[in-house]
């Protein structure tokens, strides 16, 4: 099906107020139109529960598709009862609403990874350096594969996908370690050294002082047959934009806008109606 418009979304956070003033910016048309999303659907906006039953909704229709991001994959693991919901998420309503296990059933159906265009490929935090697109695509797929299983192996792989310490990637990794380290890079990555190794602590700008050693993911360039497009980053204020590389996140939840990239020119649209103060979080 060919669509008049295309647009990435960066992360919607659960700021249903500003996901549909963007809707109203970019003359959205389900029957003519096509939306990506870039993950973190849900988190720290003010309605997480419209938010994604508006999103599901939408790809159901085939008018949407969507990537996992961390806050997502969180969602799904307090849903199975592998961790504890966040004090700063505002997802409780998820979990009291009569369609929370068909919503959570849905989302962990979703893919890590999407070809939103023949020029682009979509995740959340990033492809690190030392992993070609199309080894992240089949990184993916081990991983959505472990997601989308039975209950009881669900149940056993979530616990597992938390640890401080960033894993080592080798190839020959296998079991849950493996599963931890390809949804580290997918939906938490910012820092990495040239190898690949990963750092936590850092969420800051640009402009701040990074860790020895360690540099921006997007800042290690190797060879791309697709532009990367992420989210996550949300102090990036999406201001990042590469021949190889388009931040996508503009921190709405933080006060700032929620942004729509039209893939067909690179247009950026911006909403920032009922993005939080700062002071409100």
């Amino acid at each position: 099906m060919s669509f008049r418009h295309q647009y990435v979304i960066g992360d919607l956070q659960g700021c249903f107020a500003a996901f549909q003033a963007l809707l109203e910016v970019i003359e959205f048309d389900k029957t003519q139109d096509k939306l990506w999303f870039a993950g973190d659907l849900v988190a720290r906006g003010e309605d997480s529960l419209s938010t994604l039953r508006l999103v599901k909704s939408l790809c159901e229709e085939d008018a949407a598709a969507t990537v996992l991001g961390n806050h997502d994959l969180n969602l799904i693991a307090v849903w199975r009862g592998a961790t504890k919901l966040k004090k700063k998420d505002k997802t409780a309503p998820i979990f009291d609403a009569p369609d929370c296990d068909d919503l959570l059933n849905w989302l962990r159906h979703q893919p890590l990874l999407a070809y939103p265009d023949a020029q682009t490929v979509l995740v959340h935090a990033g492809i690190p350096p030392h992993w070609q697109i199309a080894d992240a695509a089949g990184y993916a797929r081990e991983l959505e594969r472990q997601l989308q299983s039975s209950l009881t192996q669900l149940d056993r792989l979530l616990p597992n996908l938390y640890r401080k310490q960033a894993d080592v990637w080798q190839d020959t990794i296998h079991g849950f370690d493996r599963m931890r380290a390809i949804a580290n890079y997918l939906t938490r990555m910012r820092l990495c050294r040239a190898d690949g190794q990963l750092e936590f602590s850092f969420s800051a700008g640009l402009d701040e002082q990074m860790p020895t050693d360690f540099a921006p993911w997007f800042d290690w360039q190797v060879p791309r047959e697709r532009k990367v497009l992420f989210g996550h980053w949300a102090a990036l204020e999406a201001t990042v934009d590469l021949p190889h590389a388009r931040a996508l996140d503009g921190g709405c939840v933080w006060g700032n806008h929620l942004l729509a990239y039209r893939l067909s020119d690179g247009e950026v649209f911006t909403s920032s109606a009922g993005c939080a103060a700062p002071e409100d979080l």
